[in-house]
């Protein structure tokens, strides 16, 4: 007995249908994700927070161990305000690896904290801050904290369904970690 001849309009169909469904299940799940996000790494350096401060609350300091800035060397960057604490900043422009910005130092406490304000243009435009914590372990060592805190847009958190951001931001944060470690360890 030969078998039934199939019809491809309705397997057509029935294909559309899956797919249809299936996106329709990503878009709701990125609408149901958390639009706030954090990312965080931790080290701890042989160094007091009065060495380690002002490396951090100096842009130009900063901009010697921040992995972006060595994600692309030949990147424009300009400072602008004090040379360290609240109001020292930078413009930056370079390639797609860090795209086009500003940083701004936006509260500062000596020894223990300094909050940065990291205003993206490209490749993405956004708002985030960073966020460092100082905290002394004894009369040599300090802990150092590294925060980026945001909040993500519609596209963003469709985006995060693929692209681990905890990873990726990660990996930047504990490669920039190890450059402030060998920095402020450095004799």
């Amino acid at each position: 007995m030969p078998a039934a001849p199939i019809d491809k309009s309705k397997v057509l169909v029935r294909a559309v249908v899956v797919l249809a469904g299936l996106a329709v299940a990503v878009l709701l799940w990125a609408a149901l994700r958390p639009a706030a996000f954090r990312v965080e790494r931790t080290v701890v350096i042989q160094a007091s927070p009065a060495r380690l401060h002002p490396m951090v609350s100096s842009m130009r300091e900063f901009n010697t161990w921040n992995p972006y800035v060595r994600k692309d060397p030949q990147a424009d960057v300009r400072y602008r305000g004090p040379s360290s604490g609240i109001g020292s900043a930078f413009d930056y422009a370079g390639n797609p690896d860090i795209g086009r910005g500003s940083v701004e130092v936006t509260d500062s406490e000596p020894y223990a904290r300094v909050v940065m304000q990291v205003d993206t243009v490209m490749p993405v435009k956004g708002r985030t801050t960073f966020h460092f914590t100082l905290t002394a372990r004894d009369a040599a060592a300090t802990e150092v904290r590294w925060e980026r805190r945001g909040t993500h847009d519609f596209l963003a958190r469709l985006r995060a369904i693929f692209v681990n951001l905890d990873a990726s931001l990660g990996r930047d944060f504990e490669a920039g970690l190890l450059n402030l470690k060998t920095r402020a360890e450095a004799p």
